[in-house]
């Protein structure tokens, strides 16, 4: 796939990850790559403010890309996230294998489109929790 990061069309999400070129349904768009960690490890990151790219894989793992952005997989946004744009839905979906995830097209996806992801309802519950709050962001999953 030839993806590029550029601005994101969802308002205040920063960059996004756009394709170049058409993408057919049920394709695998991108590998979402990081460390492999425990989720003991990724909640000590929490409390050091080295966290924003986790990936929660099943009970005990998850995939922080945190520290590495030269990963693309990290870029892809939810649109229906804190800012939504009445013409952006999610065209893709987290699909898990082991302790490997996937970004997968749920429709063909036209050449310039943003790939969007959704990230769940126990990570928006968490941000507006921590933005109603002004805490740190305490990740509580239901598992």
């Amino acid at each position: 796939m030839a993806l590029i990061i550029k601005r994101s069309k969802l308002p205040g999400s920063g960059k996004g990850l756009f394709t170049t070129k058409p993408i057919s349904k049920g394709s695998k768009v991108i590998e979402y790559r990081g460390e492999i960690i425990r989720w003991k490890a990724y909640r000590q990151r929490v409390k050091e403010h080295k966290d924003g790219y986790l990936l929660f894989v099943h009970r005990n793992r998850c995939i922080d890309a945190y520290a590495t952005p030269q990963y693309k997989a990290r870029y892809a946004n939810d649109a229906n996230g804190l800012s939504k744009v009445a013409s952006l839905k999610n065209n893709c979906e987290y699909i898990i294998y082991g302790v490997r995830c996937y970004i997968v097209s749920k429709r063909d996806i036209k050449a310039g489109e943003e790939i969007l992801v959704g990230y769940g309802k126990d990570y928006w519950n968490c941000i507006r929790f921590n933005i109603k709050t002004g805490q740190a962001p305490q990740f509580k999953l239901n598992t």
